[in-house]
Parts: structure tokens; sequence; C-alpha cells
């Protein structure tokens, strides 16, 4: 069984079922996808955006507790944040409903053979 999400440090039991809801169902599946696309992604799913919550999750895939996030840095991840706010309000498709939504363009076009 995959570690869940909650095992990155930083993040608990109630990130588990935030970012399940997004379609993100692992630790490495949120590793994989890295901060920005997987918050993005959560964001997408309705979750409200919360920047302290955000940049914990940034220094827990980096192996580093939540307060280690200061300075430059942190303004560096709040411009990040803001992109990621951005995006969502803008309506932009996460990469996975831009695939789907090829896809089925792709079926009804019979570009594709049907399953």
């Amino acid at each position: 069984m995959a570690d869940p999400v909650s095992s990155i440090r930083n993040l608990g039991p109630a990130s588990d079922e935030a970012f399940a809801r997004a379609g993100i169902d692992s630790a490495d599946e949120l590793r994989n996808l890295g901060p920005d696309e997987a918050y993005f992604r959560l964001l997408d799913a309705g979750h409200s955006p919360h920047f302290i919550g955000y940049y914990a999750m940034v220094m827990g895939l980096q192996g580093r507790p939540w307060n280690d996030c200061q300075g430059k840095e942190k303004a560096a991840l709040r411009k990040r944040f803001d992109k990621i706010k951005t995006r969502v309000a803008a309506g932009v498709m996460s990469d996975l409903a831009h695939d789907a939504a090829f896809e089925k363009i792709m079926d009804e076009i019979g570009v594709r053979p049907t399953r």
C-alpha cells in the first residue's frame, strides 16, 4: 500500500481527505506532481487557499519544519502561491483535466478506436 499524503512532514490526517478530493491519493503522487501542481489541484477541487498551508506543504516536501520558511524564501513562495490562486481564478484546467478533455475530444471525432 502507498504511503498516505499525511506521511509527508507537516501534513496531517485532514490532508489525506483534502488531497483525495483533488485526486491525489498518496505521498508519492504528491511528490511526483510537485507542490505547485498539487496545490493547484487542491484549490481547483474547492479547497480554500491558505498561504501557511501551502508553504508548510512545500517545506514538508523538502523534509523541513513548516516554520523554517522565512525571509526571501517566504516572499518567493508567496509569489508562487499568488500565481496558483490566479490560475484557479482564471479557470485554467489542471494538467489532468486538460488531458481528459483532450482525450474526450479525440474520442468524439474518432481519432482513437473505441474501447
